[in-house]
């Protein structure tokens, strides 16, 4: 069985007020300006070859044999890449095994880090080591050629999928579909339980009608999280109906819960909402199913638009599953 956390950067320019911001602007031109601005710089939009956990990829690759390629090693377009389970192994070889050599454990661990934040880095050893004893437990694929063609690099194991590919796969965040959990099974330590606080902080801002809105019975499966494209009907209450002081904490919520990754990859992710009619497309919904401590606060919920679905089950155990790009 299986089921992951997040924290991040700085949305707003120092130079500006944003309250003073909001009230020159406007809802519809912050939701339009917000996407490009971090901490006054321009978001440059996905890593590259050069980033550098691909840099580290990229020597990982190098020091792979011609029989350990033969294990983890597949061209880009292998089905493989393609699957997502919030428990399972892409390869059998564990990183812990004889498999691998020193060097190339400390090149994984090292990947690891540059994709992800350090907060985020710090909550994801804790994570492995409670739900499988340790990194050591994970296993990695390469797909495709650093330097040469496409390529992709892939961890996964329990309640855990992450990716680093240079921008690889066009307008997607990631590379592609993650994964992050946690088996903790009391609501209040779970490591993602302040991701569930921060959200449920703007689900308590909604008025009654909205709420209404917002709460649903019965979530989808967790796993469901097919980018709908444009035009589609999204669970919840769209993030165009808040007041201005509710989308200051929506935004909060959506930096809160994309705080565990790489700014390159957080940079990405906003400019693909920004193309795609920014965060105002969006919408968030909150499930009645599974309120662990019956405390209505909602431990299922739900962030979904046109390129962005962020689904988080957190009951009985965390499991996230996110997918975020522009629909071909």
């Amino acid at each position: 069985m299986s089921h992951t956390d997040v924290d991040c950067c700085a949305w707003n320019d120092p130079t500006v007020n944003r309250r003073a911001f909001l009230r020159a602007a406007g809802g519809t031109a912050l939701a339009a300006t917000i996407p490009t601005l971090f901490g006054g710089r321009i978001v440059q939009g996905a890593p590259s070859a050069q980033s550098a956990a691909e840099t580290v990829v990229g020597q990982f690759y190098g020091t792979l044999t011609d029989s350990q390629k033969k294990v983890i090693a597949f061209p880009f377009d292998h089905e493989l890449r393609q699957r997502i389970s919030a428990n399972w192994h892409v390869t059998k070889p564990l990183i812990d095994d004889d498999f691998y050599s020193k060097e190339q454990r400390h090149l994984i661990q090292e990947i690891v880090r540059n994709v992800t934040s350090p907060d985020g880095y710090e909550r994801l050893l804790r994570q492995t080591e409670f739900d499988d004893g340790g990194l050591g437990a994970y296993s990695v694929a390469m797909f495709g050629e650093p330097g040469k063609d496409k390529f992709q690099w892939e961890l996964t194991g329990r309640h855990l999928t992450l990716r680093a590919d240079g921008n690889s796969v066009d307008q997607t965040a990631f590379g592609g579909p993650i994964i992050y959990g946690h088996g903790e099974t009391e609501a209040k330590d779970n490591l993602y339980y302040y991701q569930t606080q921060q959200v449920n902080e703007l689900f308590r801002a909604l008025d009654p009608k909205q709420a209404e809105v917002a709460l649903l019975s019965t979530a989808p499966k967790e796993s469901a999280v097919a980018i709908q494209g444009p035009n589609q009907k999204y669970p919840g209450l769209a993030a165009s109906e808040f007041s201005s002081d509710q989308k200051e904490l929506f935004e909060k919520s959506l930096k809160t819960i994309l705080s565990p990754y790489r700014q390159e990859d957080v940079d990405e992710v906003m400019a693909i909402l920004k193309q795609t009619g920014g965060i105002e497309q969006l919408h968030v919904a909150f499930y009645q199913q599974g309120d662990l401590d019956q405390d209505k606060m909602w431990d299922i919920w739900r962030v979904e638009g046109p390129s962005f679905v962020w689904h988080f089950r957190g009951s009985d155990h965390v499991h996230a599953y996110i997918n975020i790009g522009i629909k071909g």
